[in-house]
Parts: C-alpha cells; sequence; structure tokens
C-alpha cells in the first residue's frame, strides 16, 4: 500500500468521521498533520496510534521532497488537515502534486467539507457556483471584490469570525445592499447557525453579537447576467 490517501476529517461533530477513513489512519506507516496537537485529539478519541509528521503551509515546501521520498520507498501516508478535506483553502496541494508528477498514487477519501452543508442550507441556486475560499487579506482584496461584480453563479467564501463585519460590509459596497445572501458558522457543531437575508441585514445582524467558530459565506450571484 504504497501510496498517499486524502483524508477528510470533521468540521465539527466526530460522529461526521467516516469508518473507512478511521481505518486507513490506523493502517498507514505515518500520518501527515497540519497541526499535531488538533490532529492528536482525533487519533485518541478513535484509538489510533500511528505516528504523525508535522505538515503545514509554513514548512511543506522543506519537507515534501522527504515525504515523497518515503512512499517511493514502500510506505504509505494519509493526509489530514486540522477539519475538513485537506487542500481545500488548506495545506495538500503541494504534497499531492508532487507525489502525482512522481508517480505516486493518489487517493483522496470522500468526506466532511465546510461548503457543501453551507451552500444547501443558504437556499441560494446550488446547481452552479464557485467558491472563492478566503479573500485576501489586504493587497488585491478590492481588486477580488470587484472581480465578483458580474459573477452570476452564487459565490461561496469562508471568513474568520473576525472579519466577517468587514467583509460583508464589502460586499454590501461592491455587489448592492439588497443581494441576497448566507452566512453559516459552527457547522455541525452544537451551536450551529445559518441566518440568511440581504448584505445589509446580515451587516446588522452580525454587528450585535459576537461571532465565533469557522463562517461560511454564501452569496447570490448577478441575476442580471
Amino acid at each position: 500500500m504504497s501510496q498517499l490517501f486524502v483524508v477528510p476529517t470533521p468540521v465539527g461533530n466526530l460522529e461526521d468521521m467516516t469508518f473507512r477513513a478511521i481505518r486507513i489512519l490506523k493502517e498507514v506507516s505515518f500520518i501527515l498533520a497540519e497541526d499535531t496537537r488538533t490532529t492528536g485529539y482525533l487519533l485518541k478519541h478513535f484509538e489510533i496510534s500511528t505516528k504523525m509528521m508535522s505538515h503545514h503551509k509554513f514548512n511543506e515546501h522543506a519537507t515534501v521532497e522527504q515525504v515523497v521520498d518515503r512512499i517511493k520507498a514502500g510506505e504509505s501516508a494519509a493526509l489530514v488537515s486540522d477539519a475538513g478535506t485537506p487542500a481545500i483553502s488548506d495545506p495538500g496541494y503541494l504534497v499531492v502534486k508532487k507525489c502525482v508528477e512522481a508517480g505516486v498514487k493518489v487517493e483522496c477519501l470522500p468526506g466532511a467539507t465546510a461548503f457543501v452543508p453551507a451552500l444547501v442550507n443558504s437556499a441560494l441556486p446550488n446547481d452552479r457556483f464557485c467558491f472563492e475560499g478566503f479573500l485576501p487579506q489586504k493587497k488585491g482584496r478590492k481588486t477580488k471584490l470587484e472581480s465578483l461584480v458580474n459573477e452570476s453563479r452564487t459565490m461561496i467564501l469562508y471568513e474568520s469570525p473576525y472579519r466577517l463585519v468587514k467583509t460583508l460590509t464589502q460586499l454590501s459596497e461592491v455587489l448592492g445592499v439588497e443581494r441576497q445572501a448566507s452566512v453559516s458558522r459552527e457547522i455541525s457543531k452544537l451551536h450551529e447557525e445559518t441566518q440568511r437575508g440581504t448584505l445589509v441585514e446580515l451587516v446588522q445582524y452580525f454587528s450585535l453579537k459576537t461571532v465565533k467558530g469557522e463562517i461560511v459565506i454564501c452569496v447570490d450571484g448577478n441575476r442580471d447576467r
């Protein structure tokens, strides 16, 4: 079993872990973890004793060749992020790319990804959509926002709770205060919430409360296109 497995992990509720994911994590030679402490809690919960190797955006360029060499030498590896599917706004793209280039088999297991339940819960059109991930924090942010003006598909963004109101305000300024949108947070957790309305209504709502947890914003596309 000399290959790389990309293994999604729960975005909240640990019951969302699949039987196959647990088995793979037990069977591989080592696990590439974005944060070994976070993954350590997951492994302990499911009684998984496989050794971990730190693999995150700050060291992946320095360690990726070692990972590929170990797999080519006969080991197997599982890549996990702190939550959800690796490489979706998380580390993972580089090691997958390098493995493929080296002729190493790569297999991504199906599993949790935060934007899918958020999109379905938004009640916005989901037959066609575009995933934008995190907006640039500074350089290029205005340009990116303006590039979405004529987007006709439902737009999906990730955001931190600390920038939520700022991002909703900027979206309303660029796309119009009456544009329909939704904000989902704490997906699959005890305090899961999806709030729907116009962008200006969402700004008003979230300006009055303390927000925690990871955020998914879904914005209706330009219906005039």
